[in-house]
């Protein structure tokens, strides 16, 4: 029974059906599932599938969004039972993300929040056009491990450059990795700004994250920060 159940909710997930995702969320619980199981073999289980199947080329952003949302919507669910039970803790670690000022650019970004969400990340999504001392606020706010900073114009790269000091100058630098990403960013752009990771998607943005946080240093060739 338990394990039909965290089917059908995979199931829902990688359909992105939410509201079918809330419901099972809801009668998993009820059954005296446990929220971390049900999060793991049910929710996550799903966004892994999807994942696969973007990556191949066999699901496109369309599928990754709502499956995206359906895991979301039945991770808010079990929000209350995890804190309770204290089994948040078990967080892969904490992201702050945004699209940087002077760009709008939304899509890539909330793909990377959703995969690092769906990768047991606690993620605070800044939005778009965001100023560089909000993501300053943001870290110190949240004792962020990983800022994520898109950039999609060449003209708006440069702000890259000016987070990163202005994360240095706020003296929190040393507690961060910093990736960035976007159409005309490279590693060599990273390297030269002093980042700590680069990655070409959110699936690869993911890998990085947990890569810096592992410890193993930085992809794109910066001093990683101690």
């Amino acid at each position: 029974m338990s394990e039909d159940l965290l089917s059908q909710l995979t199931s829902a997930v990688v359909k992105g059906k939410a509201p079918q995702a809330v419901e099972l969320t809801q009668q998993a619980l009820a059954a005296g599932l446990e929220p971390l199981a049900i999060a793991e073999h049910g929710l996550k289980a799903g966004m892994d599938i999807v994942g696969e199947r973007f990556s191949c080329g066999e699901f496109f952003i369309p599928h990754l969004v709502l499956a995206g949302r359906a895991m979301q919507a039945g991770m808010q669910v079990l929000e209350p039972d995890l804190k309770r039970r204290g089994e948040g803790a078990s967080r892969a670690g904490t992201a702050v993300i945004g699209t940087v000022k002077g760009d709008i650019h939304e899509i890539g970004k909330s793909l990377v929040g959703i995969m690092l969400t769906a990768s047991g990340f606690e993620v605070h999504d800044l939005g778009v056009d965001v100023p560089v001392e909000a993501f300053v606020a943001k870290v110190r706010e949240t004792n962020a491990q990983v800022v994520g900073l898109s950039a999609l114009l060449t003209t708006t790269m440069v702000v890259q450059r000016r987070i990163i000091e202005a994360l240095t100058a706020a003296g929190v630098r040393g507690q961060v990795r910093v990736m960035v990403g976007g159409a005309p960013v490279s590693r060599s752009w990273a390297e030269e700004i002093g980042a700590d990771g680069y990655a070409e998607d959110a699936r690869g943005a993911v890998q990085e994250a947990k890569r810096l946080l592992a410890g193993t240093g930085s992809a794109a060739g910066a001093v990683t920060p101690h």
